[in-house]
């Protein structure tokens, strides 16, 4: 059986549509969820090949996939949402709002940018491929990927009775890194029209500049704010600050009642 895309986690009024970044999944967003429940009611969402590593998906890999599966799903809740995306989801959910602008109300863009082509998976992949299918111990997953990254990868990762486990092929994961080396995303980013909160970290994955000339194209509906020091996942390294300016973005916003 597929699993379904979309997760109630709690809260009540306008939706909160949380999209994970590639390697992710809807449970990394654990400790953000229970103070987004304040501002609406709180969805994770599970993008195709992050579902499990067992859930088959023969479809080609692309971007278009993606963003119809997410609009799929965000179609099916009451009103427009807010989406909250990291790196990949934030990727697809300024797509989804450029494409289908009657679903999305507001965006939270965190860390990614649209342009990143000429990059390629090569100095990634024989790391990934190297990755062991399923982890003994936390101490295992710490040990791989660090303090920060860990916790969100035991999140992630299938739990089994040996330890923690895949939630996906990792040849997926290059063929969907890859792809952003081969196009950019511009013209999605003029087309959008919602107000959107740029949140870029310090030790950026994004390239130099392009998170700040996404406000500049976009004007007053778009703020922009640099966290300095944190990494790629600013809302689990610098939850403090990503917090603050999450919180006073959705206060701001018309659609909030409280």
């Amino acid at each position: 059986m597929t699993p379904e895309p979309l997760t109630y986690r709690g809260g009540a009024g306008r939706p909160l549509v949380l999209a994970h970044g590639l390697m992710g999944r809807g449970s990394t967003w654990s400790r953000q969820v229970p103070w987004l429940t304040a501002f609406g009611a709180v969805y994770t969402y599970d993008a195709p090949w992050h579902r499990g590593r067992d859930v088959e998906d023969p479809a080609p890999v692309s971007t278009e996939r993606f963003v119809d599966d997410l609009g799929d799903a965000v179609a099916r809740l009451a009103a427009p949402a807010v989406l909250i995306g990291h790196s990949m989801g934030a990727l697809h959910s300024w797509c989804l709002a450029a494409q289908r602008p009657e679903l999305v109300s507001a965006l939270v863009v965190e860390d990614t940018a649209p342009d990143f082509v000429g990059r390629t998976t090569g100095p990634w992949e024989p790391w990934l491929h190297a990755l062991p299918i399923e982890f003994g111990s936390a101490e295992q997953v710490f040990a791989e990927f660090g303090p920060v990254a860990g916790r969100y990868f035991l999140d992630a990762f299938d739990r089994t009775r040996a330890g923690w486990r895949l939630h996906g092929q990792p040849a997926r994961w290059i063929e969907i890194a890859a792809e952003w080396g081969t196009r950019d995303y511009w013209q999605q980013w003029r087309d959008l029209r919602a107000p959107v909160l740029l949140i870029e970290a310090g030790d950026s994955v994004a390239p130099p500049g392009q998170m700040r000339r996404m406000q500049e194209l976009a004007g007053e509906r778009v703020r922009y704010v640099l966290v300095p020091g944190a990494g790629h996942l600013v809302h689990d390294d610098a939850p403090e600050r990503y917090r603050e300016a999450v919180e006073s973005f959705l206060a701001a916003l018309p659609e909030h009642a409280g």
